[in-house]
């Protein structure tokens, strides 16, 4: 349910969840949506062997083929569209469709596998969109700190590095609202208004 404030006036926006396979896109996007996800999975078959690295993600049995779809409600004039890619590089051509028109990205990363999100940063950074980087803490524990992650990825020290559950909605919520706020500090600098 969208709750229209007073004004009648709702603002959306479109929001990016990227990185690498099996970094938990698909799980934030379902965690934190108010409707039911459109996901495009498939199940995994033996095509994809020696393709598709599931050495870290064992119980993994499907995978996002286009997109994830999903719809959160911020505030009562705030309604943002997520946008989950797919993490294989077979089906990164469908990234610069998915990217047009978003106000920011989520780079998700797993530091059991840093590298695979490395495509992710250099997509966003070479077309200048802003976005953050939220660490992945699958069994609840974080065990590198934010600026260790910031220094192995090479960061810019403006990008916001968070630690998020993929699986908690609070958790999930917190990383959008963390990327809305950011976007809207480099809106603010690149106006010449105080931040």
């Amino acid at each position: 349910m969208v709750h229209r404030p007073t004004t009648g006036r709702v603002t959306s926006a479109k929001i990016v969840i990227a990185g690498g396979f099996g970094v938990g896109k698909t799980t934030l996007v379902g965690s934190v949506s108010e409707i039911t996800p459109l996901t495009t999975e498939a199940i995994m078959t033996s095509a994809g062997e020696g393709v598709d690295d599931t050495r870290q993600v064992p119980g993994k049995v499907t995978t996002t083929v286009a997109m994830d779809f999903g719809r959160i409600s911020i505030d009562r004039d705030l309604i943002l569209y997520l946008f989950g890619t797919p993490g294989q590089t077979r089906f990164w051509f469908m990234w610069d469709e998915l990217v047009r028109g978003a106000i920011g990205a989520v780079v998700m990363v797993d530091t059991r596998r840093l590298a695979d999100c490395f495509a992710a940063i250099d997509f966003f950074e070479h077309r200048r969109l802003p976005y953050l980087v939220a660490i992945n803490c699958f069994d609840g524990m974080q065990y590198h700190s934010a600026q260790d992650v910031r220094d192995a990825l090479a960061v810019s020290p403006d990008v916001p590095v968070v630690s998020c559950d993929a699986r908690s909605r609070e958790s999930t919520k917190q990383v959008l609202i963390s990327l809305v706020e950011y976007v809207l500090t480099m809106r603010r600098q690149r106006a010449g208004a105080p931040a």
